[in-house]
């Protein structure tokens, strides 16, 4: 591993990409590949705190993923309710605090419950925050955030950019550095959409269950060897990143 531990992305976000193909090809049901999936995202979540890196948002469940069978949104909900009530020594142990970021109405009674109880239980922790995409859309968490301001009688003329951000679900949430979508689609799919403004973009064909710790810091290297402009045309001293 070559990765600069001195040029980490504060922001990684990974579109978690490819169970149900995985499961095809194993032969065997996509619900096996969704919990294969949510293994591997514990292994890959691990790696980010490895390294240090301070955030990292999981794309685990969209608005639009409602519309998937009720056997496949029932078996994904049990995933999501089995995990945070059985993984909170694995959160302990790396001092990782918990966000959970979507519209959390529409979720089940006891899943909204075990999500505040692991974000109230790890809200001391220092080392990376993993922030939870679950019930999640882009377009929608940027309508919401509008009623929110509508709602509060903001005004117009202060309507900025920084208001808005202040009406996102996790208010401090810095914006993406990178972005990793795995299973070889090349589109966001209403993922961060505000955060991801000027976000690296990484794709790869590798399936969610098949994708590895080392293909996940040869990611974070060649996140390190992009030129990040942000707009602006780079003067003769900047590098990489600046």
């Amino acid at each position: 591993m070559s990765v600069d531990m001195n040029n980490l992305p504060a922001h990684v976000a990974i579109i978690m990409d490819g169970n149900g193909r995985w499961a095809k090809n194993q032969n065997k049901p996509r619900s096996m590949g969704h919990y294969a999936g949510l293994t591997k995202a514990k292994e890959i979540v691990g790696a980010a705190a490895g390294l240090g890196i301070k955030y990292i948002t999981l794309y685990i469940f969209s608005t639009e993923n409602w519309k998937r069978t009720a056997d496949e949104v029932g078996y994904l909900m049990n995933l999501i309710r089995n995990h945070l009530q059985a993984e909170f020594d694995f959160y302990k142990k790396n001092k990782i605090r918990l966000l959970h970021i979507g519209d959390t109405s529409g979720l089940p009674a006891d899943i909204q419950s075990d999500l505040r109880r692991a974000m109230e239980e790890t809200a001391g922790f220092s080392g990376t925050t993993l922030v939870m995409a679950i019930n999640y859309g882009g377009r929608d968490e940027i309508i919401r955030g509008i009623r929110k301001l509508v709602a509060q009688g903001t005004l117009p003329q202060d309507i900025t950019e920084e208001a808005v951000s202040r009406s996102f679900d996790v208010p401090g949430l810095p914006d993406v550095d990178l972005l990793i979508r795995t299973g070889g689609e090349l589109r966001l799919s209403n993922f961060l959409l505000w955060h991801a403004s000027y976000a690296e973009l990484l794709f790869t064909d590798t399936l969610w269950p098949d994708y590895t710790e080392k293909e996940f810091y040869s990611d974070i290297e060649k996140y390190q060897a992009r030129n990040r402009r942000f707009g602006a045309v780079p003067g003769p001293q900047d590098g990489k990143h600046r």
